[in-house]
């Protein structure tokens, strides 16, 4: 079949698309540049910002005006608006499929049944992983959700508890990502400090160790955003190996509010 995929949101979003698209070619389906071409579009949604969720409402009422058009074309909405707000993508577009984040390695199910299906629960399949490589980066998740449960954040609910990839499949995904000419290596998660945690033998900073020391090549690791309560317990171990000449000496760490009446409002430290 003939599928079209629009993607919205971060990196892990756009690496959750590229394992997606690895699937779907895998099976002998073809990914098509417009949606005009489609016989399956594929809507990956974020739900992180309000003028996001508008765009993306806005762009669902344009294709569901499409399909009235083209009745014989699917649409599936992806992502974590499939997630965090089922409800509101059912009432804008009734006749979309629905896939969470924790269900894109199911997405051929999804394409190839002729009826309409809906899966946004279940764990996330952290066997599969695909380096989404663009140029000379590449981006590659090496967890998704998180361990806290702050009173306001919607990506809780969309991208749940906390699921790590292995070492040894995030060094993999990093060797081919170096093979395919890219330099900067962007490790992804909502919580990059808090990696390794529901493993419970491998934190961050041993992840960092066995890249630099498995993997050969000109290129620099660039370690996305990290909580602060995730970092502290790690803070001196992962200073130590960002001396490395080949991580970044960056950290990405959101500052939290002043007022301890605010972080408990917030249900944070």
């Amino acid at each position: 079949m003939k599928i079209y995929i629009e993607t919205y949101g971060c990196a892990l979003n756009n690496a959750d698309t590229a394992l997606m698209k690895k699937i779907l070619v895998s099976r002998g389906h073809e990914i098509v540049s417009r949606p005009d071409d489609a016989e399956v579009i594929i809507v990956n949604t974020c739900t992180v910002r309000l003028d996001t969720e508008q765009r993306i409402l806005k762009r669902l009422h344009q294709l569901k005006k499409f399909l009235s058009n083209n009745g014989r074309v699917k649409l599936i909405v992806a992502g974590c608006m499939a997630a965090a707000q089922p409800y509101t993508i059912t009432k804008t577009v009734s006749e979309a499929s629905l896939v969470s984040p924790q269900n894109i390695t199911r997405i051929h199910e999804v394409v190839e049944n002729s009826g309409k299906s809906v899966m946004i629960s279940g764990e996330r399949d952290t066997t599969l992983l695909c380096p989404l490589v663009e140029g000379f980066t590449a981006a590659i998740p090496i967890a998704e959700g998180c361990l806290g449960n702050c009173s306001f954040c919607i990506t809780k609910i969309a991208r749940r508890k906390l699921r790590s990839y292995k070492p040894d499949l995030i060094v993999k995904a990093v060797k081919e990502a170096v093979s395919r000419g890219a330099i900067e290596i962007d490790l992804t998660a909502q919580d990059t400090a808090a990696y390794g945690i529901d493993l419970g033998s491998v934190r961050l900073h041993n992840l960092l160790k066995a890249i630099v020391e498995e993997v050969r090549g000109n290129y620099m690791l660039r370690v996305g955003m990290a909580n602060p309560d995730s970092m502290l317990p790690i803070l001196d171990e992962f200073l130590d190996i960002m001396k490395h000449p080949n991580v970044f000496k960056y950290v990405h760490i959101p500052l939290q509010s002043g007022s301890d009446k605010v972080l408990k409002l917030m249900r944070r430290k």
